[in-house]
C-alpha cells in the first residue's frame, strides 16, 4: 500500500462513486463500467469517468455528483476527470443494456411488461391528458413506467409532462450507437416524435403518411432503451387508422382503455376504436369517461357534454363475443387539469385532492393491483404477427 493511498482510499472512493446512478440510463456508474480509473496523488484523489459518447447531456451533473460522493470518504481534494468510452465499451455497454435479448420488440406476449394502448374515437376527448397523468400516477407508485406518444400528427405528450421549454424546444434523446435513451419526466420515460424534429421544426406538421407512421411506431418499440419496465402506456392517436392497424400487428397482446366524453356522439365513435382494437386481438379493458359532470359548491351538477357516454360504449363493447368491459373511471371537468396540461405539472402531482386527480390515482391504484395474465386473451396460436414489408 503507498503512503498516497492511505487505508485503501481508492478502493473506498471507487464504491463510492459506483453507486452513482447515471440519471439517464438509471443505472449506478460501476454497473456501466462507467469509472474508468481512480487514483490518489499527493494533492487530490482523481476520478476518470468514461461518459458514454462526446456531448453526453448529463455529463455536468455526472460530474457534479461523482466529485460529492467522492468527497464523503477522500481526505483530500477531488478531482473528476471526464472522458468517452471506446467504440469498444460502448458496445460492450448496449449488449450489457440488452441483457442478451435478441434485437426487435421486446414487449412480447411472454414478457413481464404490461403494455396498455389507451386509445378514442375522436380527438379532443383528453385522451392524452388522462394518459400522461396515468402514467405519473402509476410511475408515484413505485412502478417502472414508459410513455409512448405514437400520436404522430397530434403529438402533445412532451407539452403536458413538462418536456418542452417556452421556445416550444423539447429535448433529444440520447443516442448510444443504435440505443435511443428516452428523456425522464416525472418518472416516466417518454418518446415522442416531437424530439426528434430538428430545431426550428417543432411547430411544423408531421405529414407522413402509412408505411412512415408504422416505421416510426415499430422503431420507437424496438430501438427506444426504455429498461425493464412494470408497465408501458400507448398514447394512441383518435380513430382506427394506419397506427391503430400497425399496433394491432406489432403488439396484439396488448390491453386496451378506451377515452371518450359523455356525450353520445364521441361514445358512439369510441366504441369503433375498442372493437377495432379487439379485431386484431387486443383485449378491452375498461372505458374512461372524461369531462364528466361535476358537481360545483352548491351542489348544483355542470354537465357541460351530458352524461352516461362513458357508460353507454362500455355496455356496447360488452356485447357479443367480447369480455365484460367496465367503466373503469369517470374523470370530471376540471380546470386544474387542463391547467396542468398547459403548464407540464400533471395534475395528480400538483393538486392530488383536485376531484379529476382523484379518479386518476383511483384508476391507477387498480391497474397497479390488477395482475397481468392471459384469462380471456386470445393466444392467436399459428397466427403470424409479422408486419409485411411496405414499399
Amino acid at each position: 500500500m503507498s503512503s498516497s493511498d492511505p487505508g485503501g482510499l481508492t478502493d473506498r472512493v471507487r464504491t463510492a462513486v459506483g453507486a452513482v446512478v447515471d440519471p439517464e440510463l438509471r443505472r449506478p456508474l460501476s454497473e456501466l463500467d462507467m469509472i474508468a480509473d481512480v487514483r490518489a496523488a499527493d494533492d487530490a484523489i482523481v476520478v476518470a469517468v468514461s461518459l458514454t459518447i462526446v456531448g453526453c447531456p448529463a455529463s455536468d451533473r455526472i460530474e457534479r455528483e461523482v466529485a460529492a460522493a467522492a468527497a464523503t470518504v477522500a481526505d483530500r481534494p477531488v478531482r473528476v476527470e471526464l472522458g468517452v468510452m471506446t467504440p469498444a465499451q460502448r458496445a460492450a455497454l448496449t449488449e450489457r443494456l440488452r441483457a442478451g435479448r435478441p434485437r426487435g420488440i421486446p414487449f412480447t406476449a411472454d414478457s413481464l411488461t404490461r403494455v396498455i394502448a389507451v386509445t378514442s374515437g375522436k380527438g379532443g376527448v383528453g385522451k392524452s391528458t388522462v394518459t400522461a397523468n396515468l402514467a405519473v400516477a402509476l410511475a408515484d407508485r413505485g412502478l417502472a413506467v414508459g410513455l409512448v406518444d405514437a400520436d404522430v400528427h397530434g403529438f402533445s405528450i412532451p407539452g403536458i409532462l413538462g418536456l418542452v421549454d417556452a421556445d416550444g424546444r423539447m429535448p433529444h434523446p440520447t443516442r448510444i450507437d443504435d440505443l435511443i435513451v428516452p428523456p425522464v419526466a416525472h418518472g416516466v420515460k417518454t418518446i415522442s416524435i416531437g424530439m426528434f424534429l430538428r430545431e426550428g421544426e417543432e411547430r411544423s406538421p408531421v405529414a407522413w403518411r402509412g408505411p412512415m407512421l408504422h416505421r416510426t411506431l415499430q422503431q420507437f418499440l424496438t430501438d427506444v432503451w426504455f429498461g425493464d419496465l412494470d408497465v408501458l402506456l400507448i398514447d394512441m392517436p383518435p380513430g382506427t387508422g394506419d397506427v391503430a392497424i400497425s399496433l394491432g400487428q406489432l403488439l396484439p397482446h396488448a390491453e386496451v382503455l378506451v377515452v371518450t366524453t359523455p356525450q353520445a356522439a364521441a361514445a358512439e365513435v369510441a366504441v369503433r376504436s375498442g372493437l377495432v382494437a379487439r379485431q386484431t386481438g387486443q383485449r378491452v379493458i375498461g372505458v374512461i369517461e372524461n369531462m364528466a359532470p361535476l358537481r360545483l359548491a352548491d351542489g348544483t351538477v355542470l354537465d357541460l357534454f351530458g352524461s352516461g357516454g362513458g357508460r353507454a360504449a362500455a355496455s356496447a363493447l360488452s356485447q357479443g363475443d367480447g369480455d365484460e368491459v367496465p367503466l373503469v373511471a369517470s374523470v370530471p371537468l376540471s380546470p386544474a387539469l387542463r391547467t396542468g396540461g398547459d403548464t407540464g405539472s400533471p395534475v395528480t402531482l400538483s393538486a392530488p385532492a383536485d376531484p379529476a386527480a382523484a379518479e386518476i390515482l383511483r384508476l391507477a391504484d387498480t391497474l397497479a393491483r390488477r395482475p397481468r395474465g392471459l384469462a380471456g386473451r386470445s393466444l392467436r396460436v399459428g397466427v403470424s404477427t409479422q408486419v409485411a414489408s411496405e414499399s
